[in-house]
């Protein structure tokens, strides 16, 4: 029966995988834009399309994963993820042969769509998986992976497209792999409980999660802080090779990384001040960044505030888990992952809200990004209440 099953290493592979995804739907286009828009060159407002084509998949994971969350509560979680997948690899795909870049951007919102659902019921699938150690262990991970798949898919990306602008999405042929065997490996969990059975009709804890939910927004706008402005803020600086830039990318990977595995140091400290860390660490590596008058400070600054953003997904994601029971699981992943992919959209608009569009403006703006971030560290002291509820309910709810 399936509550005698325990997730082991091919579970635990194929769900990192899986969550591994959308970070390619977002990343993989981005060397290949120039060639696109050289491509359509013909078609009305192609300066626009080309970029939504890259964007629309964050956008729609922000809106559909809450759906995608209810969904997997109501009629399981791996029916909606194989479906998911089958509906990722045909829009993935399907550029291939595409010649309208109006069908290409309606294949990347079907993209999104699959992504919404792909991430919610992994992040949901390890919930119910796994318990305790095992679980944050996995969160820690999911982070880990996602960081470093970032890196792994921009590379790729980029030499696929050295044969051609569409080569890139042959990539998303790693759906027929992937199916067969989550179809095969992976199963739909149950309650292990009396309390996981009942919570059907209970509330959903809304009052408890909403603040939560609110600093998954700020981890995510936080996250893409770097990768989107780095680039500029060196070329400010005259920092201009790629050499140099990539260098500063990386340090900022390696502080995620390092950030999201210190998350396991830090299990004896109560939730609201791991998040405290968190962003005391981000605002203080923002602030360097904002300030930094050299190469050398910048990469010092986002290995910094790289390893405060590492500690918040984890954590998180561990404190939400905690407050629902297996029935509200996936609404409460899917909530998680709508905020935070929405921050990641909104990310570059706030910044160009504030600088206006004046590039040596950044500076400042990068400066008030980091402000906000530390006046968030101060209010996650307000958090305490929930304090007791975090370790109570991750002992009061095992799935083993």
């Amino acid at each position: 029966m399936n509550v005698e099953r325990q997730a082991r290493l091919p579970q635990s592979l194929l769900l990192l995988l899986g969550s591994c995804l959308p970070v390619l739907g977002a990343v993989l286009l981005a060397p290949v834009l120039p060639r696109m828009q050289e491509h359509f060159a013909d078609t009305p407002g192609v300066a626009v399309l080309v970029p939504i084509a890259l964007t629309l998949p964050a956008l729609m994971i922000a809106l559909l994963a809450p759906f995608a969350g209810i969904i997997a509560d109501r009629l399981g979680r791996k029916p909606l993820l194989i479906g998911a997948m089958c509906l990722y690899t045909v829009c993935g795909v399907l550029p291939l042969w595409l010649d309208s870049l109006q069908a290409i951007v309606v294949s990347r919102a079907g993209i999104g769509l699959a992504e919404a659902a792909i991430m919610t019921c992994c992040t949901t699938m390890m919930g119910d998986y796994y318990s305790g150690a095992r679980r944050e262990r996995m969160f820690a991970l999911q982070m880990v992976a996602t960081s470093l798949s970032a890196a792994i898919f921009i590379a790729i990306g980029g030499v696929l497209g050295e044969y051609g602008w569409r080569t890139p999405f042959a990539l998303y042929g790693l759906g027929l792999v992937l199916l067969p065997l989550m179809a095969w490996l992976l199963w739909e969990p149950h309650g292990r409980d009396v309390a996981a059975k009942k919570a059907a009709g209970a509330t959903f804890p809304w009052r408890a999660l909403a603040p939560l939910y609110g600093l998954a927004f700020l981890a995510g706008l936080s996250l893409f802080i770097v990768p989107v402005q780095v680039g500029y803020l060196l070329n400010l600086l005259h920092v201009e090779g790629s050499q140099q830039i990539g260098l500063t990318m990386g340090a900022s990977q390696l502080g995620v990384l390092v950030g999201a595995l210190s998350f396991r140091l830090f299990s004896g400290v109560p939730a609201h001040r791991q998040m405290l860390l968190a962003f005391v660490a981000a605002g203080i590596g923002g602030g360097l960044l904002a300030v930094a008058d050299s190469h050398g400070w910048v990469v010092i600054a986002v290995l910094i505030n790289g390893l405060g953003i590492g500690l918040m997904m984890p954590t998180l994601l561990t404190w939400i888990m905690a407050q629902v029971d297996f029935q509200q699981r996936g609404r409460a992943a899917g909530g998680f992952t709508s905020m935070f992919f929405a921050g990641e959209f909104v990310s570059p608009l706030v910044v160009l809200a504030i600088t206006g569009g004046v590039t040596s403006a950044l500076p400042a703006a990068l400066g008030i990004v980091a402000g906000v971030q530390l006046l968030v560290a101060v209010a996650c002291i307000r958090l305490r209440g929930g304090e007791s509820v975090f370790p109570a309910a991750v002992a009061a709810k095992p799935d083993r």
